[in-house]
């Protein structure tokens, strides 16, 4: 549905693009956007980025709370010039007193983005049908397209000479996570091998290795599920995440007595990788359970490197889906409206 607007912002743009899930972005889009988080890296390492978002806002509505989510697009939105809103669920009235196609095509109309950590993927399929601004999914039950972006781009900043991505092993340790999920569309897209490692109970659901099949033929990338151990001397990156999530608690025992000991990653596991193998992990890290504090403090660890890497996601993110949308008043333009504003003024 096309919504007139009188924004400045260009809404109702053509060849619209959402963030859903990295699976509906091509290799060579991945590429582009690596290429940004390049650029804009360094130059915040220069203290010099270029202000690209100047006079933007972005709407972050969280359902579920989170640490880097939230930080790294607040920091990326101020860093570029512009301003986040944070809107939790006793800010706004979201599928409650008003139905999330309002709330979408409200903030259309306020803001130049809408990011969305939601606990339903429906909320973020509502936002996405209804907003006329890019939707960016913060994490769903389905996918995590923006841990993607600072995953894969820690693994290239960390690879051994001499080698793509697409020679690399990445053994995801535990349950079939959204986190999980998009790693293995992801992965494959980038023609790797992806080995989820668990117990049986807790591995991949059919309807996502479907979706695999279809990216490794395309590819040349290949897919393990397995609950054997040992695969991880196949290994070139070990990541891990957490057993169970806040909506799990009530299965929180059952979980851990399935994965611990065996699927714990320690110092001794990480021995048992490839020569050279790193360590991630999305965080927040329970370093008593899935990771040991040991492991992740070790210097095979780029766990807070990729941490850090999710603020250059988001400011890749915020610059590639607005950057095209930017309008640059001349400053005749400009003088006129104050003008006419000041003459106002002067009248009150």
């Amino acid at each position: 549905m096309k919504l007139p607007s009188s924004s400045a912002t260009n809404l109702n743009k053509e060849n619209m693009r959402h963030m859903i899930s990295m699976k509906d972005f091509s290799k060579s889009e991945i590429d582009d956007m690596f290429e940004l988080m390049d650029l804009l890296k360094q130059a915040r390492k220069d203290n010099a980025v270029p202000q690209l978002f100047k006079g933007k806002s972005v709407a972050m509505i969280f359902e579920a709370g989170s640490t880097r989510t939230r930080v790294s697009f607040e920091a990326a939105a101020t860093i570029l010039g512009g301003h986040a809103l944070f809107l939790s669920p006793r800010d706004i009235h979201l599928g409650g007193k008003e139905s999330v196609d309002d709330t979408a095509r409200v903030l259309s109309r306020m803001t130049d983005i809408i990011m969305a950590r939601t606990n339903t993927p429906e909320i973020i399929d509502a936002l996405t049908n209804m907003s006329t601004v890019p939707v960016i999914n913060g994490l769903d039950t389905r996918f995590h397209p923006t841990q993607m972006l600072a995953d894969l781009f820690t693994i290239r900043e960390h690879m051994p000479k001499g080698k793509e991505l697409k020679d690399l092993t990445l053994a995801f340790m535990g349950d079939a996570t959204d986190v999980c999920r998009s790693l293995l569309l992801t992965c494959t897209k980038y023609g790797m091998k992806f080995k989820q490692i668990g117990p049986v109970k807790y591995q991949m659901e059919q309807e996502w290795l479907d979706l695999a099949d279809d990216i490794c033929a395309e590819t040349g990338g290949s897919y393990e599920i397995t609950d054997d151990i040992d695969k991880v001397s196949e290994c070139d990156v070990i990541y891990g995440d957490s057993f169970y999530w806040t909506t799990q608690y009530d299965e929180k025992d059952e979980r851990l007595a399935a994965f611990m000991p065996d699927y714990v990653i320690t110092t001794e596991l990480m021995a048992r990788a490839k020569e050279g193998a790193t360590l991630l992990h999305c965080l927040p890290a329970n370093d008593k359970e899935e990771v040991t504090r040991e492991a992740l403090e070790g210097e095979y660890s780029v766990a807070f490197d990729e941490a850090e890497n999710r603020l250059t996601a988001q400011m890749a993110i915020l610059v590639y889906f607005t950057h095209k949308d930017i309008v640059v008043p001349t400053a005749e333009v400009v003088k006129q409206h104050e003008d006419k504003i000041n003459k106002f003024l002067k009248t009150l």
